[in-house]
């Protein structure tokens, strides 16, 4: 064996390295573009609307008057808690969408 490493790699291996730096710059700024997208979920056919951001944060509610019931407040909360798991849903499914496009499917559990 050559010092320094296995022989006839050291091309490879730098190729490896370079490709590996790429694919982590990659990652990097397909998740920067993930955190700034928003993503929407509805309720009560859009009686409530929620909108989340890729790092999974509330950032809005709105609800529309017609659909505030002082005696049914139960109503209200399930259609809020409704269109908030939408949103996070759909923040979730795009990141995962978005993220094996570029993985190429590869299962790398924690990565985001």
């Amino acid at each position: 064996m050559a010092k320094g490493g296995f022989p006839g790699m050291g091309g490879n291996m730098n190729n490896l390295i370079k490709q590996a730096q790429k694919f982590q710059k990659q990652m990097e700024d397909m998740q920067k573009d993930l955190e700034n997208k928003t993503f929407e979920g509805r309720a009560g056919g859009g009686a409530v609307t929620a909108v989340v951001n890729g790092k999974r944060e509330l950032l809005k509610v709105s609800i529309k008057p017609e659909v505030v019931d002082p005696d049914d407040v139960e109503m209200l909360e399930d259609l809020v808690m409704l269109a908030c798991n939408e949103a996070l849903k759909t923040a979730e499914t795009q990141t995962a969408n978005d993220m094996g496009k570029l993985t190429g499917g590869l299962n790398m559990p924690g990565l985001f």
